[in-house]
């Protein structure tokens, strides 16, 4: 599916009335499954490619094993080598897709009111292979772009004002561009946004009863009352405006290196508070989280240069609410 020549700004969503209001449903088809990856055309794809100019590989990958002890409700991953005759192999138990560096599939989200993405139902998921909406739906044609980095941590530090990662700080439209401008960026239409917070630094250097506080201020059983169960994390604030920025410059994937690319605590129990409610289900907007940003961040600070191609292969599961990153920045 290629972009429509038009895209309409946030204002003038939904395309039709009979429609979610603030939704992209039926821009991409009525039975689109993939949202703002569509913005991800091949001629973007093949501009992005010729960022690439020193052949520097940076991983975007966490290790399986964190953050360790698991937060957010997961569980450990168990690794297992089996010996055979001529080698090992490997066996994984307890593997949570989305416990480290994440995909949030657009089945993981479905809104209150409206649910899931393109009006998508539950049972959509798991259909074999003719199933919609399911982390296989990014699988099967990769996402792969131009991406451009904010380092959001490094700004801070510039502007005198040193990010806590501990505490919970919200990020605004304004600060984001503020912070593009002082790198000398410009977030072009169809880009991957990577947004450093310095989360998984600060997390590397915590203490082991930092850690085990963390895990334990994760439970996620409780909706009504979610502010309480959530610990504190910097991210980008859960606004309309956010939602309408982001759509306007047509981004195509918000990654960042906090748990919920939104700042935390949050509360799942108002669309206002919970801004993946609105990025999700509504605008079918692909979001990471916990990538590793270190290794690029201090690459582009030094010398200058904040974009390159960004490539993804998330795991190609039919049905999959989530998937490892499984991601790479080329410069």
């Amino acid at each position: 599916m290629t972009v429509p020549l038009e895209i309409p700004k946030y204002s003038d969503l939904p395309i039709r009335p009979d429609l979610p209001p603030n939704s992209s449903w039926g821009l991409w088809g009525d039975e689109d499954d993939v949202g703002t990856v569509n913005f991800l055309t091949p001629e973007r794809v093949a501009a992005a490619a010729k960022l690439v100019r020193r052949g520097a590989v940076f991983s975007l990958n966490w290790s399986l094993d964190m953050p360790d002890p698991p937060v957010l409700g997961r569980e450990p991953l168990h690794h297992t080598v089996l010996d055979g005759p001529t080698g090992t192999d490997d066996k994984y138990d307890s593997f949570f897709p989305q416990a480290g560096s994440q995909w949030d599939a657009l089945a993981h989200i479905k809104h209150p009111d409206y649910g899931f993405y393109n009006g998508y139902a539950r049972e959509d998921f798991n259909a074999g292979p003719n199933g919609r909406l399911g982390i296989d739906a990014w699988a099967r044609r990769g996402i792969s772009g131009r991406f451009t980095l904010i380092d959001v941590a490094r700004w801070c530090e510039r502007e005198g004002s040193p990010l806590d990662p501990a505490v919970r700080s919200a990020f605004g439209v304004s600060e984001l561009e503020r912070a593009l401008q002082s790198q000398n960026s410009v977030l072009e239409p169809g880009s991957v946004l990577l947004l450093r917070f310095g989360w998984i630094d600060w997390y590397s250097n915590a203490d082991a009863e930092t850690k085990r506080r963390l895990a334990s201020a994760s439970d996620l059983s409780n909706v009504d009352d979610d502010w309480e169960n959530f610990f504190a994390a910097p991210g980008i604030e859960a606004s309309e405006e956010m939602a309408a920025w982001l759509w306007d410059h047509q981004v195509a994937v918000a990654a960042a290196d906090c748990p919920a690319l939104e700042a935390m605590p949050m509360s799942r129990a108002s669309v206002e508070h919970f801004l993946h409610y609105r990025l999700i289900p509504l605008l079918g907007l692909a979001i990471g989280e916990m990538f590793d940003l270190d290794g690029l961040a201090d690459d582009c600070a030094e010398d200058g240069v904040y974009e390159g191609l960004f490539v993804s292969a998330p795991l190609n599961k039919p049905g999959g609410a989530g998937s490892p990153a499984n991601a790479l920045a080329l410069k």
